[in-house]
């Protein structure tokens, strides 16, 4: 019903690509190689055919290989788990002082202001750290970023575990700076890994799947202190309590780190999209890191995005850090429901950010996803402030989930929508900047909420985040949609339904199943 052409080819050697059709058509060939490795040969693959479910290969030996396309291999989601797991425990570490402020306050015999700073040492320590990194990631690649993460997230593990007694707050605060160190080599990942793992229609889910990891590790952290460590007056049995948790901590550390050494990959053999061909065919000398941070500053799409994901995000961390505090003004003695009411922000915006991923690899509509998100974001706020002092929980548990649904779930949508704005400039720089300006507005808005809190009280202190939301929502309004990655792929697709080769092209008609015998 349709014809698509033959190519011959030869002087094919395995594993090798030769000259360039349209800088796809050897990638084709790239891919049938990979997957025939009997056939070694220069002439083993003699002819194939593009076609719209993929390509057919004819070899000398008269097998045909069809549907082939660009998807890489079956690894790519151990990948994402191994990611999502040492995310998953780095993330617990950052909460697991605050929200359990209160304890640790008797314990150490410190200030609240010294157990906030147990969970802004992330933020601070992200800001200067993030563009070696970044640069690291663009450099190095995937697997060098993951072992130093995971290495340096044990080493601070188990030096937590040296730091239960009450005079060894620095030891403990060390062990968090490992941690918050640590953070810097992740939070960068996820856009990177689903774009070098993952095709087209996925790389959205696999985003969402990557930050789902750090997500469960901060529901984690909400949950399981307030359990393990109870408010007893005795400090000797405190000491116990909080030493077992770290050394659960420790051990899974541990476990995780020896799994990234022996299994995480840099990358698949196979670029899995089209976008990615092209980003393999850039000569490393043509890359400049400062060249590609200036183009990122100029670009003005990307800048508005990065301010108003800074206003979001920084929000979100200055309700995590705080919301014992909130909680336990207005409901005396409930640590462990406070725990639980961070939980459930944090498990909605699971839900949420994995409902958004898969809604943006069906419809791609980044900018009107995240504009919705953003804009619901500031109501669930609003209501969360006009609830949380009407003295029923259970209300702050409802209006806390819708709250985490889409103030969490916009995570995700800030790292693909920057990723559409910036190709082809390296992921890990573009969500480097993304995650800085977070951190940034973290420490503000977390410092001012509690000093707020403190002269003004808690609804105050969140109408303080309110203001900055609505503000973040308008910016998010004016970003113009411009999807470079997309019309990279689309560019890319196009070639290959249109590549015409010159030497030895042959048309032949192509009508349901072919057989398995090359055609005379």
């Amino acid at each position: 019903m349709f014809a698509y052409p033959l190519y011959s080819l030869s002087h094919l050697t395995r594993n090798m690509l030769v000259r360039r059709v349209n800088n796809i058509v050897p990638i084709c060939l790239g891919y049938c190689n990979h997957i025939v490795p009997s056939f070694t040969s220069e002439s083993s693959l003699s002819l194939f055919q593009l076609t719209s479910g993929g390509v057919r290969v004819w070899t000398p030996r008269g097998v045909i290989i069809k549907g082939l396309e660009f998807l890489s291999e079956q690894e790519r989601w151990v990948m994402v788990f191994l990611f999502s797991s040492y995310s998953l425990c780095n993330a617990f570490q950052w909460i697991q002082y605050g929200i359990i402020n209160n304890i640790f306050m008797k314990f150490y015999n410190v200030d609240s202001f010294a157990i906030d700073w147990m969970s802004m040492i992330y933020m601070l320590t992200y800001i200067p750290f993030i563009w070696p990194v970044s640069w690291l990631l663009d450099k190095k690649g995937l697997r060098l970023i993951a072992l130093m993460a995971t290495a340096i997230n044990c080493l601070g593990t188990w030096i937590k575990v040296a730091s239960v007694k009450q005079n060894l707050f620095w030891v403990t605060m060390l062990g968090q700076f490992a941690g918050s160190l640590s953070q810097v080599f992740i939070l960068g990942m996820p856009s990177r890994l689903a774009s070098v793992w993952f095709g087209s229609e996925e790389v959205s889910t696999a985003c969402s799947i990557g930050v789902f990891g750090n997500q469960m590790g901060i529901a984690i952290g909400f949950l399981v202190p307030p359990i393990l460590v109870p408010n007893v007056d005795d400090m000797d049995d405190l000491a116990y309590h909080i030493s077992i948790m770290f050394y659960i901590t420790a051990g899974m550390a541990t476990v995780i780190f020896i799994l990234v050494v022996f299994m995480f990959q840099e990358k698949p053999e196979i670029p899995p999209t089209l976008a990615q061909v092209q980003a393999r065919s850039t000569p490393p000398e043509e890359y400049s890191y400062m060249a590609s941070i200036l183009r990122l500053l100029r670009n003005l799409p990307f800048m508005l995005l990065v301010i108003s994901y800074g206003l979001n995000v920084g929000c979100f961390y200055a309700v995590s850090t705080l919301l014992n505090r909130m909680i336990i003004e207005h409901y005396p003695g409930e640590e462990v429901n406070a725990g639980r009411i961070g939980l459930t922000i944090v498990i909605a915006g699971m839900v949420g950010s994995l409902i958004c991923g898969i809604w943006l690899d069906k419809t791609k509509t980044y900018k009107q996803t995240t504009l919705a998100v953003y804009l619901m974001s500031f109501v669930g706020m609003v209501v969360y402030a006009f609830t949380l002092n009407l003295g029923h929980l259970w209300v702050v548990f409802v209006t806390s989930g819708a709250l985490g649904f889409f103030m969490t779930g916009y995570l995700p949508l800030g790292f693909e929508f920057a990723v559409e704005l910036t190709f082809p400039e390296g992921e890990g720089t573009s969500s480097g900047l993304l995650n800085c300006s977070a951190q940034i507005f973290g420490i503000i808005f977390t410092i001012g909420q509690g000093k707020i809190i403190d002269h003004f009280g808690t609804f105050a202190g969140n109408i303080f985040l309110c203001v900055f939301l609505l503000i973040g929502t308008i910016m998010t309004a004016f970003i113009k949609s411009d999807l470079r990655r997309q019309k990279a792929n689309h560019l890319a697709e196009n070639q290959v339904a249109s590549v015409s080769v010159s030497v030895s092209a042959i048309w032949c008609p192509v009508k349901g199943d072919v057989s398995d015998t090359a055609p005379g």
